[in-house]
């Protein structure tokens, strides 16, 4: 079966799935124009941060187009979601839901403790658009306790807006579900379809990205196998990697694989996850990411942030740097959002940002 034919397979396997119209699509494909020219090669990059409705785009709104769409379709008015207090996924689900009408609950662990009388980033988004936002401490028993409290506090949430006649939709962090998962699955179709545009670029030999809760990953990896695509993916860490997780991103994908009716297994040793780029841990940046994130500002006016994308962007610069890449190579980088992570608390921004010397005298 050729490509053209295998696409249009999966195209007619997306219909019957529920979705909601969230953000504007397809994100800009172009060529980073200087980083090319240095390393001598064909280096592009994705722009799934201005997937919108907002200014602040991301990769969880592809996810929130099937998630908010099976809600809907099951007739839910709040959606009750998980992540830190600068999450990502937390800041575009309260976008999507005042888009569509529906009530968001957020339940966000403080990895770094915010100012709440005055938040900053993502958390003074959810603030802006209405979310019903509650907060864990990470004082007692540390991250993986004060998750597990803002879980089971959540249950208790929810089993009081059922009793009040409401109809709840529980979204696990980062929209890392088979469903979520689709998002990843069409955005590779997306892909191709703006390959065919690019005359002079038949494809890519890497696809660099951050992966922190798995979601993407599992659906580029699903999207690999529906469309017998042939790229070396690189997903790198940013500090939530943990045993299990190649093997959790991997059924993952068979899931979403299952909800299109397709019966394929993912084996969890034909990815690595590239290590090393994390820093001092998530939510933390590290010299090297920051000097990531001003090296793309400055050569092409693209900001990335400093807990997820950076990381990736670090990863992939080293590569070229070391010639692991070699020239002549297709490189796209898939900017999965979160560029306002830079206006969020110091510890998230890193002192790196403003280096000796360039400091306000």
């Amino acid at each position: 079966m050729n490509n053209q034919q295998l696409f249009k397979i999966a195209h007619e396997k997306f219909e019957r799935i529920p979705r909601e119209s969230i953000g504007f699509f397809p994100t800009p494909l172009h060529r980073l124009n200087k980083i090319s020219e240095r390393y001598d090669v064909e280096a592009w990059i994705k722009r799934d941060d201005l997937t919108g409705p907002s200014i602040f785009g991301g990769n969880k709104t592809r996810k929130l187009e099937f998630l908010l769409g099976e809600a809907r379709h099951k007739g839910k008015d709040y959606i009750i979601t998980y992540g830190a207090t600068q999450s990502n996924h937390a800041m575009q689900t309260s976008i999507a839901c005042c888009k569509l009408g529906l009530n968001a609950v957020l339940y966000l662990v403080a990895v770094v403790p915010p100012d709440e009388e005055w938040p900053r980033g993502n958390l003074l988004l959810d603030r802006v658009m209405g979310a019903e936002v509650h907060i864990e401490s990470c004082s007692e028993g540390g991250v993986d306790e004060a998750g597990s409290r803002a879980r089971s506090a959540a249950s208790d949430r929810i089993r009081e807006l059922e009793r009040k006649g409401h109809r709840c939709y529980n979204i696990p962090s980062g929209g890392a579900s088979a469903t979520g998962t689709l998002g990843y699955v069409e955005a590779l179709m997306e892909l191709g379809g703006q390959l065919k545009h690019e005359a002079e670029l038949p494809g890519f030999d890497y696809i660099y990205h951050a992966t922190g809760s798995g979601g993407t990953l599992a659906g580029l990896l699903a999207g690999k196998e529906l469309l017998q695509l042939d790229f070396e993916l690189v997903p790198v860490d940013v500090g939530l990697v943990k045993p299990g997780f190649k093997e959790m991103v991997s059924e993952l994908a068979g899931e979403a694989l299952a909800l299109l009716e397709v019966e394929k297994r993912i084996d969890p040793a034909s990815f690595i996850i590239e290590p090393g780029y994390a820093g001092p841990g998530y939510e933390i940046p590290s010299p090297q990411s920051s000097a990531a994130l001003k090296m793309l500002g400055r050569e092409e006016g693209i900001l990335v942030g400093p807990v997820y994308t950076a990381k990736a962007l670090a990863a992939m610069l080293d590569h070229l740097e070391s010639g692991r890449i070699k020239k002549g190579s297709r490189i796209l980088f898939w900017h999965t959002g979160g560029a306002s992570e830079l206006f969020a608390e110091s510890e998230i921004v890193g002192n790196d940002i403003l280096v000796p010397g360039e400091k306000e005298s």
